[in-house]
């Protein structure tokens, strides 16, 4: 099976969250229309991966072609994890602890597993308004593995 897979990355609070979605829509829905299995890697950390994870779910209920997985990736264990496993398991395809990031030092965790969902993907789909953060960072790192990136914020 060709498996195609795309990871996601913005900053924690994004503006005109209504335009954002409609290209994630689109570009959901063209991904699952057009690839034989895609896995969507997601994290947990502001509006944009929340943003995310909604349209990926509303998209693949209205096209269930039963060829796409919803994988939470997280850079450790959490505690709002530990103590919600189930709502978790309910909401996501899949969850993963990032191993790469599991044991580093929590404020180095997400970047290090920011890497590693870059590192897995064939497309980045980000939502990247200014040239610092950590997004930034992952994007930046993302293009210099020559990963193909979309940038959301360009389109609105």
């Amino acid at each position: 099976m060709n498996i195609y897979t795309v990871s996601f990355f913005g900053h924690r609070e994004i503006n005109n969250s209504i335009k954002t979605e409609e290209k994630l829509s689109e570009l959901i829905k063209e991904l699952i229309c057009t690839k034989e299995y895609v896995e969507f890697l997601v994290g947990r950390n502001g509006d944009f991966d929340i943003l995310v994870s909604s349209v990926i779910r509303k998209v693949t209920k209205d096209f269930d072609y039963g060829n796409f997985a919803h994988i939470l990736i997280l850079p450790y264990h959490t505690a709002e994890y530990c103590n919600n496993t189930e709502s978790y398991n309910a909401y996501y395809s899949e969850i993963e602890i990032c191993e790469n990031s599991s044991s580093a030092h929590f404020r180095a965790a997400i970047q290090i597993r920011n890497k590693s969902m870059v590192d897995r993907s064939d497309l980045i789909i980000c939502h990247i308004e200014r040239k610092s953060g950590g997004a930034y960072k992952t994007i930046q790192y993302a293009n210099e593995q020559k990963k193909r990136v979309i940038n959301l914020a360009e389109y609105l």
